[in-house]
């Protein structure tokens, strides 16, 4: 009995320094991001605490500064791009990887995850030096070119991964139906990995928004986000900086549940397989 009692306040102890632990950890994460936010709305800027006099003029300012929301066009035109890029030359890859058997497999494995690895400023720099003796003049094309190459393997690992948790049978299914292989792939394959390639082109373009050194090293005239933002900041922080990085946020945040909402209503859908290969084989009859 004395050992039960012993192991139980044991017990509740451990569980109260994990819940400890786990608010620190929480705090650590989130708490600069919450000031952050409520620094955008301070009166008196980014000095004086506690926050008062809480105004908008901040968002104001912001939404007529030209320069930043120039930037922020910039930024999207090169992740929209990058995603179309990656996931182009990802995907492909993926398949290879999983479908075909061919010399240096193992090899092409590994030089597909190396951009992962590598640091930004060697593939920035590497891509640089490229660039130079192409004699290719630096603008948003030569960001856009390095964030498509540098995150194909973004793309290709999530479509990977989405590949092996595929069930083949439906693509079988869909072969001995009449359907042909490319009939297959478009209306059988592809919707099946949607939840796959939807996560990974939001990953990239997360990555391609946040990319600074990369963009860093292969930045022409125009500003992406990301340095705009690094080149105010050598100059001190300002209130507009707390503003667009609260939008920043915001977006994200609501990327993220539209996301987890539409993965929720795939997970819960399984008639979708059978309705997939009853368009493939009604595709193969026409």
């Amino acid at each position: 009995m004395e050992f039960l009692v012993s192991a139980t306040n044991g017990s509740i102890r451990g569980s109260r320094w994990l819940l400890l632990h786990s608010v620190f950890v929480f705090a650590f994460l989130y708490l600069p991001i919450a000031v952050l936010i409520v620094y955008s709305f301070n009166g008196a800027g980014v000095g004086g605490f506690p926050p008062r006099n809480l105004t908008l003029d901040w968002y104001r300012t912001l939404f007529s500064d030209g320069a930043i929301w120039e930037s922020v066009g910039n930024s999207l035109i090169v992740a929209a791009v990058a995603v179309v890029i990656a996931l182009g030359l990802g995907i492909p890859a993926a398949l290879a990887l999983d479908r075909a058997q061919f010399p240096g497999k193992t090899l092409f494995r590994r030089l597909v995850l190396l951009p992962l690895i590598l640091p930004g400023i060697i593939t920035g720099l590497s891509l640089l030096m490229l660039f130079n003796e192409a004699s290719i003049k630096l603008s948003l094309l030569t960001i856009v070119l390095g964030h498509g190459t540098a995150l194909i393997s973004v793309a290709t690992t999530e479509v990977f991964a989405g590949l092996q948790k595929l069930d083949r049978a439906q693509e079988e299914a869909s072969l001995d139906l009449g359907a042909n292989y490319w009939q297959t792939f478009l209306r059988v394959t592809l919707p099946n990995l949607r939840l796959s390639i939807i996560g990974a082109a939001l990953l990239i373009f997360t990555l391609s928004m946040d990319e600074i050194a990369v963009s860093f090293f292969l930045i022409g005239r125009d500003n992406t986000l990301p340095l705009e933002i690094w080149g105010r900041l050598r100059r001190g922080i300002t209130p507009e900086i707390n503003a667009i990085s609260t939008i920043i946020f915001v977006f994200s945040l609501v990327a993220i549940v539209l996301w987890y909402r539409l993965r929720r209503s795939a997970e819960g859908s399984p008639e979708v397989a059978a309705e997939l290969i009853e368009t493939a084989v009604q595709g193969a009859e026409s």
